[in-house]
């Protein structure tokens, strides 16, 4: 679902492929509702040696993230830092990956390439990035932590299950069509700096 609070696009989940087609590449929104952290292990798990994931993240959200969390008197967990860790290191796994899981809004830092681009096309998801450096605004944004799974793998790289409210700012990096925000803005400006060094080589060429 798809809302606007307080003058803010927030997205609840479940969430469904009609409502992320309204997303485009650039848009910014929120999150409310479950995601679950994913890195470099929980991808091989899935991907590599075929286990389920241990929460269900269909229709929900995956977040390239290293969680620092302390585990509590009574035995459930804190979230002390939640930020983004580089998307690019997952690409290999991604189109598998959201096609196992069926998951629909991948977050993470930085761009992602061909095949993540073809599996939210393919599979009506999108990546997003939240911006670096907001780690504790991240863990303020955690409600709760719903349960930790895969703890094997050490706290970084474990499953952590969350209940968010207003995570972000998301930005929208991939969209359900397939357009990539970082490759577009690639080409626009290596046009941009090619069309500048020729001018400014035109201006200085009496220095050669």
């Amino acid at each position: 679902m798809i809302e606007v609070r307080n003058g803010r696009t927030i997205l609840t989940t479940p969430v469904s492929e009609s409502d992320l087609a309204r997303l485009r590449i650039g848009d910014v929104f929120y999150l409310d509702g479950e995601l679950a952290t994913g890195r470099d292990s929980v991808h091989e798990r899935t991907v590599y040696e075929g286990k389920d994931l241990p929460v269900d993240i269909r229709d929900k959200v995956l977040m390239h993230a290293g969680p620092i969390v302390k585990q509590k008197e009574d035995g459930g967990w804190e979230m002390i830092s939640i930020g983004p860790t580089t998307s690019m290191r997952m690409e290999k796994y991604e189109y598998d990956f959201v096609k196992a899981t069926g998951v629909r809004v991948i977050v993470g830092k930085g761009g992602m390439g061909p095949s993540t681009a073809a599996a939210c096309r393919d599979f009506g998801a999108i990546h997003c990035v939240m911006p670096a450096g907001n780690a504790v605004v991240g863990a303020v944004c955690t409600e709760e932590i719903l349960g930790g799974h895969w703890l094997d793998l050490g706290m970084p790289e474990a499953v952590w299950h969350c209940r968010v409210r207003e995570l972000g700012p998301l930005i929208v990096t991939i969209d359900t069509s397939g357009r990539n925000y970082f490759e577009e803005k690639k080409t626009e400006y290596d046009r941009i700096r090619r069309e500048q060094t020729e001018l400014i080589s035109k201006q200085v060429h009496f220095t050669k």
